[in-house]
């Protein structure tokens, strides 16, 4: 589909790989772009229409469907990485995580399907995570969540797929964010998850690989177990 003249909403768009597609759509010619944020009061972005959402509040949600009622594209983006390690720690971390990454996504998937279907189908993506399909005992919650979220995108392309919506799925590894200040490890630039999340919508493509980590953990997944996870 298009970018150039589309309406988008991007969730958790203050900051991170959010501000980073909020600021692609524009560059690649979007109408308006609504900055789905906490604090509205607190952003201030050149060019964005910052829309109070937090994907957790569901009247938050049903009010920026009623505002944002000319989308065509909807980004999920909106993540938080809370969780306890595998064996000590409080599990509250881990609910808030499925809350946000998983539930949140799904809460404004299912109310922003039918303002998609009403402007022609769109294109709805979720931002995903190469935890996704690998699981790790450091961040075992959010890679859970994450998890759950790709079995919702995979839903949902089943299930929009007769109003026309494009879902696409973004996995990456690292990305140099706020969240990943103490990982020491190769991490991809936000810009260059937009970028390339751009180039996937204009091009139809559901499936979004960033890196090479995605890349190769996805073609993992046809292979014995102990390529993922070795036992020695």
């Amino acid at each position: 589909m298009k970018i150039e003249g589309s309406v988008a909403l991007v969730t958790g768009a203050n900051r991170g790989i959010g501000l980073a597609f909020s600021r692609a759509l524009l560059a690649r010619g979007a109408a308006k772009v609504y900055a789905g944020v906490r604090r509205p009061e607190d952003f201030q972005e050149p060019g964005l229409e910052s829309l109070r959402l937090d994907v957790t509040d569901h009247d938050q949600v049903a009010a920026a469907a009623a505002t944002a009622s000319d989308v065509t594209i909807v980004i999920n983006n909106a993540g938080i990485q809370a969780g306890p390690g595998l064996l000590d720690g409080s599990l509250e971390g881990a609910r808030r995580e499925l809350e946000v990454n998983y539930l949140g996504a799904w809460a404004v998937s299912r109310t922003f399907a039918p303002v998609l279907a009403a402007n022609g189908g769109g294109a709805l993506v979720n931002m995903l995570s190469v935890a996704s399909w690998w699981a790790n005992s450091r961040f075992p919650g959010y890679a859970a969540s994450k998890a759950a979220e790709w079995s919702l995108t995979n839903a949902l392309r089943i299930g929009l797929r007769e109003q026309g919506t494009l879902v696409v799925g973004v996995h990456v590894g690292w990305v140099d964010t706020d969240a990943t200040v103490g990982v020491d490890a190769p991490k991809v630039e936000p810009a260059e998850v937009a970028a390339k999340t751009m180039d996937a919508i204009m091009r139809d493509e559901p499936e979004v690989l960033v890196d090479d980590a995605a890349r190769r953990v996805r073609a993992a997944l046809s292979g014995p177990l102990e390529f993922l996870y070795p036992t020695a």
